[in-house]
């Protein structure tokens, strides 16, 4: 096992940035603290957390001197420093699509309906049009992400062994059934589901299974 007992990571238990890199983490073995980070009580925005991320967003991995926001930027930095089962491969063409669908849930769908920008239109409209709006850029970035799966997935997204695109892919799936996504509309990304929920690395990095999911009474 790599040599990252310094690694600490800034999360919050439903963040699925923060699931990325869990996933990404646990698929190379890398041992971290987990930090947690309340978001429902703000705690992003004090002036502790906005030393580490002046965007006051989670996640943050704090690796010895290095200090890197942006699930994106982390997953990069863990496969440049710990290549040890690397999760992008040689293949350029692979490694692109690897890339695509990473950017396609990190760009074009998770921030459209995070936390923020769904309590901003609540506040400005009402929340069935909060939901109406996730629900929509969900199901835009899903039907993309179909076809450009539908004929190259193997166990996984990309391969028959997990790769980057998979610890984006993951927490989003995951996240669409809290806003009620047919996913028998897309099937490809169904299966994969299947395959994310029997894997350890995954079943591990869950928002259930973190240390500041709440627990039930």
């Amino acid at each position: 096992m790599a040599d990252s007992a310094k690694l600490q990571l800034y999360s919050y238990w439903r963040s699925s940035s923060s699931h990325r890199v869990r996933i990404v983490l646990n698929l190379k073995g890398l041992e971290y603290e987990y930090k947690p980070v309340n978001l429902l009580k703000n705690e992003q925005s004090t002036p502790e957390f906005a030393k580490l991320n002046p965007l006051k967003y989670v996640p943050v991995l704090v690796d010895g001197d290095a200090v890197i926001a942006d699930s994106f930027v982390i997953t990069l930095y863990l496969e440049d420093k710990y290549p040890e089962h690397p999760l992008l491969p040689k293949d350029l063409k692979n490694k692109a699509l690897n890339l695509q669908v990473a950017s396609i849930v990190g760009s074009s769908i998770q921030p459209l309906h995070n936390l923020g920008v769904l309590n901003y239109i609540e506040g400005k409209l009402n929340s069935n049009e909060k939901v109406a709006w996730a629900q929509y850029h969900i199901n835009y970035g899903f039907e993309a992400l179909e076809k450009l799966l539908k004929d190259v997935a193997g166990k996984f997204a990309t391969s028959d062994e997990a790769q980057l695109a998979d610890a984006f892919l993951a927490p989003q799936i995951l996240t669409a059934s809290r806003f009620e996504i047919d996913m028998g509309r897309y099937p490809t990304l169904a299966r994969l589901k299947e395959a994310y929920d029997e894997h350890p690395a995954f079943i591990a990095a869950l928002p259930t299974n973190q240390p500041d999911a709440p627990t039930s009474s």
